[in-house]
């Protein structure tokens, strides 16, 4: 007696191919690569953008915890 099981061989038709029905399609694959790559862009300018906003009030806390009362930001003329 072996420790070892043997598995049941799968058998196919005479019609069906091993690997036909395993085989993803390339337009399913492409497909989802290209949703994939849409969420992490979405996801990257998400974080960019909290980022960004993230730090501006930092600095606006940061000025106003210093005792300054004229910490708005001025923007040159253009």
């Amino acid at each position: 007696m072996s420790n070892f099981e043997s598995k049941p061989e799968i058998k196919h038709g005479p019609a069906e191919k091993p690997g036909a029905s395993a085989k993803p399609q390339s337009g399913d694959n492409r497909r989802g690569a290209i949703a994939g790559l849409i969420i992490a862009a979405v996801i990257l300018g998400i974080g960019l953008w909290l980022a960004r906003d993230l730090t501006a009030a930092s600095k606006m806390q940061d000025c106003l915890m210093s005792g300054r009362t004229n910490c708005n930001v001025i923007e040159p003329a253009r």
